[in-house]
């Protein structure tokens, strides 16, 4: 598929965004070089790590799903993202099981447009960004907006839940 034509298609996530009427700007990264990590992302968009964010699922002790969005440049803190969810502990789901429970894959999940709306944690450095970008979901794809937006779009909150990477 051509550049020009992979720009043009609109994602899940794409779709959600307008439904809402939420406005969002489109970033598209190369990706052929397998490097699709979050600082990777963030330095192929030439943007400051601490306003690219990445999507973390988890499954938590009762078994339900959990959404984490974090700056790439952190980790998720499993004691704090169970405190937020509400629950005992969480766990990262494994890469397998990712597609089959979100809809998406490892590198373009997205925190809106899921197969299902599942309970979502931004963390709250988010909120002292301007605009924030994720996975427009797909590799290659990320959106920006306000956090307030993305908030709204993914039916979130917002929690301290991001640590510094080990």
């Amino acid at each position: 598929m051509g550049k020009a034509k992979e720009k043009e298609s609109k994602t899940n996530a794409m779709r959600i965004l307008e439904s809402e009427k939420i406005p969002y700007t489109c970033h598209y990264y190369s990706h052929e070089d397998g490097q699709i990590d979050g600082l990777a992302v963030a330095r192929k968009l030439g943007q400051d790590p601490s306003k690219v964010f990445k999507t973390l699922v988890t499954r938590g002790a009762d078994k339900n799903f959990y959404v984490f969005v974090v700056p790439v440049e952190k980790e998720l803190d499993l004691k704090a993202a169970a405190r937020a969810a509400g629950v005992k502990n969480v766990e990262m789901l494994p890469v397998s099981e990712l597609l089959k429970t979100t809809g998406y894959i490892r590198g373009g999940c997205s925190p809106v447009g899921m197969k299902k709306l599942f309970s979502t944690v931004v963390d709250e450095s988010c909120l002292l960004q301007d605009t924030v970008i994720v996975s427009g979901g797909k590799i290659g794809t990320q959106v920006e907006l306000k956090p307030e937006d993305l908030l709204r779009a993914c039916r979130g909150i917002s929690a301290a839940v991001a640590t510094e990477e080990k």
